[in-house]
């Protein structure tokens, strides 16, 4: 209780965007961006998660450039869309006939007006001139000529549905597919119109099955669902979409599907489904608030986006497809051409076509696969966001900084976890912008509390670590003292063990005071090295240096800092014995080892004596690296964890090594140089060495011997190479070693 209280105020600021986000999921307070923000991951989600795979049940046959080029500009006399209708039932043989597009007027051919007037001055007077002359006509009625070509065929015609003042109509709607006392009374909101343009008479009797094809159009102008059902003037229609489906199941009676009235009550007016019942069974096709079904995008769209095959029309009027191509094919006419203004706006393409959004969702309703917003979507979003947000609220006052960052990441990627699964197993397209919006906001507005109202001086603490530090450090600890404590903790971190070769030797021939001279000569100048790279002086032990970087000031560049110190301090030490053999002293070596990982940092130590140092693992792996640089000729031995993290470089992998204390083994490098100032004769070494390491683990002894002498024409005093090479010629007398991992086990430290 008392530490609730004492991180009320804080709490307090960190609820705030929880209960904006509430307010705007029940719709109390609708916040656009959140709704555009909601959108843009649908889009992305819906592109990233598509099949991109051809659905062979469903043909478009288009109404392209090419046909209006070669038959003439739409509309094409019915006679030819008989013509086409004839075509794909008798020689193509297709199973179902969908029109996406809608005969509104009659098909006024001049011909037949001109025809009729010459049969009338020939025939006139002529004993049976009347029944000639309605022959000659009935044979030019091209809309007859098409109107039978329909009958008895199944076949989907289309219309559009329209909002206007006047609320024109023309032409004949088909039957209404649902009768308004199946809702019970309930004021459903399906998407209303109040206008038609539907097909003439004659076509429509000729074709009683028939649905409309308006999408809805979302606020940003974009097309990512159909109404599967819409209402006009009391009536309910269904889509060509689900009219097709309706044929290939047999004609299912469709029905609503509410909520169960003992959950939420007979006042909830959403539909949950459309039902469709066939002799005793029910297959429930989910919808959203508006009645209508997210497209299930398959690609791109277009003739060339592979989700539908597409077939010009042209070809198949002029039978250049060869028969029985298309049997048992589901067939959409519609149109590509740019003119015919049949192109949408959708989330995976700005020029899609309106046909195609069509065939998307019968091969959804065929597959069981269609993707909706459910009516419970409010709740779920009601749920997450009280779930997290109550969590933040409460959890993040009390979090260190790095803690906070971290339940936040863990926060964001649960509900965005939880989001995904059920949109990729169930279909489930449910609300996430707020949650995250939330979370992020949050997070921000609660360090935001932290650094501006509960700041307090800590500069005494911080003064402490000048007794580990640089100055210059300590300087950046004292500008935010909360963000330091002597307490130990663990965090990533990149240490170095920086050994002197010969050591002992110096130590047997010069005199005590000479000695202490030398070593206090080289420190100062490694010490200033590591120094001026933020590094931070962990102790001296006798001819051997340890420092790391990333602590207590956190350094996102810590590894690519310890590895420029170590450099420098290698060449630092070649310009020390220069000057040694001027001087006639003892040359020098050093050995150095670097490793980045988790460690654990603070003030450790007794009660009589304490210092801020690193321990774990990690720590004990820079230690061992700097034992190998002997072994492997090299200054510098570094991990991979320390290279990862150090991109600026060109690297030489040394070898992968088992060292003691250690079962996995770790790859260890050498760093030639910067990689803008790497020479073309070394990138061409580093490239054939990696070629012998690689057949090396391959233990292709062959082609490591060939290598090798390629490798010593090119460095023939690299010690590295008269390793390996020894290797090599013992290697050869084993056998072939599939177990073997190619790593180097060390025993001793």
């Amino acid at each position: 209780m008392g530490s609730f209280l004492k991180h009320w105020p804080r709490i307090a600021v960190t609820l705030l965007p929880l209960v904006f986000a509430l307010l705007h999921a029940v719709g109390a307070v609708r916040l656009g961006v959140l709704q555009h923000l909601d959108e843009i991951i649908y889009d992305s989600r819906l592109r990233a998660t598509m099949p991109n795979t051809l659905d062979e049940r469903i043909v478009i046959v288009d109404l392209d450039e090419k046909s209006l080029a070669e038959i003439g500009r739409w509309p094409w006399s019915r006679n030819k869309l008989a013509a086409l209708t004839d075509e794909l039932f008798d020689r193509q043989q297709v199973s179902l006939l969908g029109f996406d597009v809608v005969f509104a007027e009659a098909d006024e051919s001049s011909g037949l007006k001109r025809l009729t007037e010459l049969a009338q001055k020939e025939f006139r007077g002529q004993a049976g001139f009347a029944a000639q002359v309605e022959q000659l006509r009935e044979s030019l009625d091209y809309d007859q000529v098409f109107a039978r070509a329909l009958e008895k065929r199944p076949v989907a015609l289309g219309y559009y549905l329209t909002s206007d003042r006047e609320g024109r109509a023309s032409g004949v709607l088909p039957e209404p597919v649902m009768d308004k006392s199946d809702l019970l009374g309930r004021q459903v909101p399906f998407t209303s119109w109040d206008g038609f343009g539907s097909n003439i008479e004659q076509l429509a009797k000729a074709a009683p099955m028939a649905g409309f094809f308006n999408p809805v159009i979302d606020g940003d102008g974009v097309v990512r669902s159909l109404p599967l059902v819409a209402e006009f003037k009391g009536q309910y229609f269904e889509a060509l979409s689900l009219a097709m489906f309706r044929m290939l199941a047999g004609l299912p009676a469709v029905k609503p599907g509410f909520p169960k009235d003992r959950v939420l009550g007979r006042n909830y007016h959403r539909l949950e489904s459309i039902d469709l019942h066939k002799d005793g069974k029910v297959l429930s096709v989910p919808v959203d608030d508006r009645v209508s079904v997210l497209i299930p995008f398959r690609g791109r769209g277009g003739a060339s986006g592979g989700s539908f095959k597409y077939i010009s029309a042209s070809d198949v009027l002029a039978r250049r497809l060869p028969a029985g191509a298309l049997k048992d094919k589901i067939v959409l006419v519609g149109t590509t051409a740019p003119g015919l203004v049949d192109l949408r706006v959708t989330p995976v393409g700005e020029t899609y076509p309106g046909v195609e959004a069509h065939a998307n969702v019968i091969s959804g309703l065929l597959d069981g696969k269609v993707m909706v917003k459910p009516d419970y979507s409010v709740g779920y979003e009601v749920v997450i966001l009280v779930i997290a947000g109550l969590l933040l609220a409460l959890a993040l006052p009390a979090l260190s900084a790095p803690l906070a960052v971290l339940m936040s990441s863990v926060t964001i990627l649960a509900v965005m976890g939880v989001n995904f699964w059920l949109y990729w197993s169930y279909g489930l397209v449910l609300p996430l912008a707020s949650a995250l919006t939330m979370v992020v906001t949050a997070f921000g507005l609660n360090m935001s509390y932290g650094y501006f109202v509960e700041s307090r001086s800590k500069r005494e603490l911080a003064n402490l670590f000048g007794t580990y530090v640089p100055p210059e450090l300590v300087e950046e600890m004292v500008k935010d003292p909360d963000s330091y404590s002597m307490k130990a903790t663990s965090r990533e971190l990149t240490v170095m063990f920086c050994d002197m070769r010969g050591f002992t030797k110096m130590s047997e021939k010069m005199e005590p005071l000479q000695l202490q001279h030398l070593l206090t000569g080289v420190f100062t100048r490694l010490t200033s090295i590591i120094r001026g790279n933020r590094g931070t002086i962990d102790k001296y032990m006798g001819d051997c240096v340890m420092a790391f970087w990333g602590a207590p000031v956190e350094t996102a560049d810590h590894a690519h800092l310890a590895v420029k110190s170590a450099m420098e301090m290698s060449n630092a030490v070649r310009e020390i014995n220069q000057d040694h053999r001027a001087r006639g002293l003892p040359e020098i070596g050093i050995g150095i080892g670097l490793n980045t990982g988790v460690m654990c940092v603070g003030d450790m130590g007794s009660n009589i004596r304490r210092s801020y140092t690193v321990i774990g693992d990690a720590v004990n792996l820079g230690s061992r690296l700097e034992g190998l640089s002997k072994t492997y000729g090299l200054d510098i031995v570094v991990s991979e964890t320390t290279r990862k993290l150090a991109t600026g470089y060109a690297w030489q992998e040394l070898d992968s090594v088992r060292v003691k204390g250690k079962e996995q083994a770790v790859a260890i490098f050498w760093p030639m140089a910067p990689k803008d100032r790497l020479s073309p004769e070394a990138a061409t070494e580093l490239k054939t060495w990696k070629t012998f390491i690689k057949a090396y683990r391959a233990q292709d002894w062959d082609q490591c011997d060939m290598l090798m002498l390629n490798l010593l024409r090119m460095n023939e005093k690299r010690y590295l190479y008269q390793l390996y090479s020894e290797r090599v010629a013992s290697m050869r007398l084993l056998p072939f070693d599939p177990a073997w991992d190619g790593a180097t086990n060390f025993e001793t430290k």
